[in-house]
């Protein structure tokens, strides 16, 4: 079980998790492999190990949370109807293996820059789904509400 998982709310799941792209982690081995002679690549290595194990970002029914850290945990969180926007940025290599950074813009000064993801067009359109799903949902209740009694 997730960092995540542990700290849902009553009535809320998961959507989608994003992952780091294959290639980071193949930069990762390749760094061990290539510099573990010298002992710096081992450093490398576990550090980017710990990096990609203790960071966390998903879209959930209620919000989008960003958990980050090993020893301390920094949990960045957006409630759904407080997004305002978000922007993917992919570089040339990042179209082609399929990877790029989020950047989700909320109400006032909240913003969340998330880590390099794989497939952020994926994540992105997870938000959008949840937030059109979390809007419809009070109508849709208003409406079972109203429906007379039979």
């Amino acid at each position: 079980m997730t960092y995540i998982e542990k700290r849902l709310f009553d009535g809320e799941e998961i959507v989608y998790c994003g992952d780091f792209p294959g290639i980071h982690k193949f930069w990762a081995w390749v760094a061990l492999l290539f510099l573990g002679i010298i002992v710096i690549g081992i450093f490398i290595f576990i550090g980017m190990m710990v990096h990609f194990r203790t960071t966390e970002f998903c879209v959930t029914s209620r919000r989008i949370v960003l958990k980050k850290g090993f020893f301390t945990a920094n949990m960045y969180e957006l409630e759904l109807d407080a997004i305002e926007g978000a922007h993917v940025r992919q570089t040339f290599f990042g179209r082609i293996f399929g990877y790029g950074t989020v950047e989700v813009r909320g109400r006032g000064e909240s913003d969340i820059d998330f880590p390099t993801m794989s497939k952020p067009g994926a994540f992105v359109a997870a938000i959008e789904e949840a937030r059109m799903h979390a809007q419809r949902a009070p109508v849709e209740h208003l409406a079972d509400e109203m429906k007379p009694q039979a």
